[in-house]
């Protein structure tokens, strides 16, 4: 996939990125982690660290630090089953796309909230198959209608399936990741083709404040023995998991982020590891979490500042509403932290498409006005082109005073490349919109989405490897 550039918004300094830096490292080694995964446990006793076992708090050195960054790889490629779709993360290159675990979905039928089922993990992969700004698939809902130890395989198979963009999802046990493994290998061909063009990759968290839990430490340990793609976010919340002021916010996640890192070097130097920020903030007045707050976008551009400081790839979060339905504050919270972010330079962006309600809802909806969103996002970062045939002195020049521009080659060769072309928002004059329907940009969402599902067959996996699949695991839905 062609990359396009951020990197002009730059909410720190040079010294201000320094000076946090400098306080998180004073913070690992001072101040620690705790840490309840026995085996990240051990791994830090053997590169001696500073281990107090009965409180289960490790200090971690500058050595030590500075060790697993020089083994972390400054690029990943997330690759797509189509080479189209691969990612190149890495130094300012920007893309955009879904996020979340929400237990709930805005019916494209009804519309109204209900729970989550695994029919809608398959037709969001689908829809974000068909939309062109919405550039990978991380499974943005949990199906309430399985067991949970069939959730995993049942979670990749069915994106992977509707979608041959890149899939990344967390993951809620460890034999569900075994599961998820040998199914990816066989819809590679191999082990080894899978790990030289990882179509899928995983997500280990950080709980805030320093704290490294059982699940996510074991888990980051057994996807970095097997050399595939993890992101390890932190989600510190300004004024409850983290200090009020961003700053220290900031500190707490650089921290938290650097510990995951050194984890995953300690198991398997030059494992491919994302610098990754799900930082948000809360509410003044009632404590909450929020997460289409200005101050979220502010966070999450400076994360992708400190991980360009450290020349690390990076995944952000932006593009989420703390509004319940399409509305006025739907789009100003969304439009406005995921062009933050974006024009940030951050590599992966996810929670970008989708989202509503404190990103506890997908919205079918949704995802045609966000891929609108990250449409125009994206034209803002290619910025303006400016050669000798872009300033145009010769059409002026055969023009002239009073002339017209219409009839011109130099128009029609840059006309729809120059200008975004919007599939939804309506730019036709009132009468012609009221002859039409006078229908807004929520019904026109609805009835794209309706289309794509009718209408859209994503690239197939063979049905010789489908077969295998389900005879591996019986547990998987048809």
């Amino acid at each position: 996939m062609n990359a396009v550039q951020g990197g002009s918004y730059k909410p720190l300094s040079t010294d201000d990125l320094r000076k946090i830096h400098e306080a998180s490292l004073e913070l690992l080694t001072e101040v620690g982690l705790e840490v309840l995964s026995d085996e990240v446990l051990k791994l830090f006793q053997k590169a001696e660290a500073r281990v107090d076992s009965e409180k289960r708090l490790v200090k971690i050195p500058y050595g030590i630090v500075q060790s697993g960054l020089q083994s972390t790889p400054s690029e990943i490629t997330l690759y797509g089953r189509e080479e189209k779709y691969n990612l190149y993360c890495s130094g300012e290159n920007v893309y955009m796309g879904t996020g979340g675990t929400a237990l709930n979905v805005i019916d494209l039928y009804t519309n109204r909230k209900r729970k989550a089922l695994l029919k809608d993990i398959r037709n969001i992969a689908r829809l974000v198959d068909a939309l062109e700004n919405i550039h990978f698939h991380v499974i943005p809902t949990y199906p309430n209608d399985l067991q949970p130890e069939d959730v995993d395989i049942n979670r990749f198979y069915a994106s992977i399936l509707n979608t041959s963009k890149h899939v990344m999802g967390g993951i809620f046990t460890r034999n569900g990741l075994r599961k998820v493994l040998r199914m990816a290998e066989e819809i590679a061909g191999s082990k080894e083709e899978l790990r030289k063009r990882p179509f899928v990759s995983f997500i280990a968290c950080v709980m805030s404040p320093l704290k490294i839990d059982r699940f996510y430490g074991d888990l980051l340990v057994e996807v970095a023995k097997e050399g595939l793609p993890i992101a390890v976010p932190a989600e510190p919340l300004t004024s409850l998991t983290s200090p009020t002021t961003l700053a220290g916010t900031l500190t707490g996640l650089h921290a938290e982020t650097l510990a995951k890192i050194v984890i995953a070097q300690l198991v398997n130097p030059g494992t491919p590891i994302m610098y990754a920020c799900t930082a948000s903030s809360t509410d003044p007045w009632t404590m909450r979490y929020v997460s289409g707050s200005v101050e979220m976008g502010l966070i999450n551009a400076a994360a992708a500042q400190l991980a360009r400081y450290l020349n690390l790839p990076n995944y952000t979060t932006a593009g989420m509403s703390d509004s319940k339905v399409v509305d006025a504050q739907n789009g100003y919270e969304k439009a406005l932290t995921s062009l933050m972010v974006a024009l940030s330079g951050s590599n992966f962006i996810h929670d970008a498409a989708g989202l509503v309600e404190f990103a506890m809802t997908a919205s079918y909806k949704q995802y045609v006005i966000d891929n609108e969103i990250n449409g125009m996002v994206m034209r803002v970062l290619r910025g303006i082109e400016v050669n000798r045939d872009t300033i145009a002195l010769d059409v002026f020049r055969k023009v002239g005073p009073g002339g017209n521009f219409v009839s011109e080659k130099h128009t029609s060769k840059y006309l729809r490349k120059e200008h975004f072309i919007p599939k939804i928002s309506d730019r036709r004059p009132r009468s012609e919109w009221e002859q039409e329907g006078a229908k807004d940009i929520e019904e026109k969402a609805i009835e794209q989405a309706k289309k794509i599902l009718a209408g859209h067959r994503p690239l197939s996996i063979p049905r010789t490897i489908q077969f295998r699949i389900k005879k591996l695991f019986p547990e998987v839905w048809d």
